[in-house]
């Protein structure tokens, strides 16, 4: 992409367990020219993840500065003081790159950059093939204990109900058939046709 091109940005959001990460990891191994908006967390660090590379890691009294200083584009409180949010900084720092955006957010924070971007964005929906998956593969996940689980699966169930705020809906349940209908989005946004 040409700097001076336009700008414009995905953004894939779903509830937990449905799958974004992985279409979005899938995209942007497949295309040199998309640029992973890397969002602002005060969550603890999970075992594997990076600063700067997953998230940037926040204490809670650095992420509220920010906010103070309108520093985001969007921020939530996702849960009582666990904050996550999208620094203005990241995304001219990628689109100075010359890249498009792409965004694995959450819904109430996909919604506000929708509202704030417009038809610059691409704001995609991914949806299970049912709630029983959808319950199983975080269940299968083993990274919840009984509570924090319960309080996912209570989250998941107000987040399906966003899904008609979005441009498109992806049903993630054949994995292989969900990520080339990513690249089709992803085509036809950026050149107005399918690969």
């Amino acid at each position: 992409m040409n700097p001076k091109a336009e700008k414009k940005m995905f953004v894939f959001t779903a509830p937990s367990g449905a799958g974004k990460t992985t279409v979005v990891k899938h995209l942007l191994s497949n295309y040199d020219n998309l640029g992973f908006s890397i969002s602002a967390t005060t969550r603890t660090k999970r075992a594997g993840e990076t600063d700067g590379v997953d998230y940037y890691f926040l204490t809670s009294e650095e992420f509220k500065k920010k906010i103070a200083q309108n520093e985001f584009v969007e921020w939530e409180e996702v849960y009582e003081n666990q904050f996550y949010g999208t620094l203005k900084s990241e995304v001219e720092r990628i689109w100075d790159e010359g890249k498009f955006l792409v965004f694995d957010i959450d819904v109430r924070g996909a919604t506000n950059i929708k509202k704030f971007f417009g038809n610059q964005c691409m704001a995609v929906f991914i949806r299970p093939p049912s709630f029983e998956v959808l319950k199983q593969r975080l269940i299968d996940r083993n990274t919840e204990n009984e509570a924090t689980l319960k309080k996912r699966i209570d989250k998941v169930i107000k987040e399906l109900t966003y899904e008609p705020n979005f441009d498109l809906v992806l049903v993630n349940d054949q994995l292989d058939v969900t990520l080339r209908e990513a690249e089709t989005i992803v085509n036809v946004f950026i050149n107005g046709v399918p690969a």
